[in-house]
């Protein structure tokens, strides 16, 4: 299965749904197979047994648990916890502080999850949060008039610097000379020469 036993049972005692679909647990004394997931009573781990498939459960003797239905074959967990942390992830990007609280309440972590993450969507959460915030960025730079120093704060960045870094880590070109190369006609810039983000650009560039 490639999962230790300890692995497992501790998914088991947390009713860890994360584990869903990668493995089963069957209870001995009862009969059933279950989920990683059930929030039925936690058995005692002398009496569990542990599937990787529904049907080797079924083959040897268990039948399924009529609370988390491990039978149902449209359950699909891991494709949920994908689906669930891009969307918090599109719902949130631009706050830092509850990002990482909703990130956390999902209870998982981060490395399960990220391979979670790339498997269905073929990038890390991390990557995913870089990519969603650039294309903000990228919008606001070309088709608003938008202070970068306020673009900068509307995706979480703090520090005028750091936010230079990320876009031209990401794009070879800083915020500004994006703008002047994408601007949107009918888009008028009415920022002075001496303006604030300028100032900041020549501190960090130059």
């Amino acid at each position: 299965m490639g999962l230790t036993d300890d692995k497992m049972w501790k998914a088991v005692v947390d009713c860890d749904k994360s584990y869903d679909g990668q493995f089963f647990y069957a209870v001995k004394t009862v009969g059933v197979y279950c989920r990683p997931s059930c929030k039925s009573r936690t058995p005692l781990r002398k009496n569990t047994n542990y599937f990787e498939t529904q049907e080797d459960a079924e083959k040897a003797g268990f039948r399924p648990c009529k609370r988390c239905r491990p039978d149902l074959l449209d359950y699909a967990p891991m494709l949920e916890l994908a689906q669930q942390t891009k969307n918090l992830i599109d719902d949130y990007f631009q706050e830092r502080n509850r990002l990482a609280a909703e990130m956390k309440r999902l209870g998982v972590s981060a490395s399960h999850l990220a391979a979670v993450f790339k498997q269905q969507y073929g990038m890390v959460p991390s990557q995913y949060l870089n990519k969603t915030r650039l294309d903000y960025t990228r919008k606001m730079l070309a088709e608003t008039d938008t202070p970068i120093i306020d673009i900068a704060g509307n995706i979480g960045y703090d520090s005028l610097p750091s936010f230079y870094g990320f876009f031209k880590k990401q794009t070879g070109t800083t915020p500004r000379e994006y703008r002047e190369l994408n601007k949107v006609p009918g888009i008028h810039r009415n920022i002075p020469n001496n303006s604030k983000e300028q100032k900041h650009e020549k501190r960090i560039f130059l």
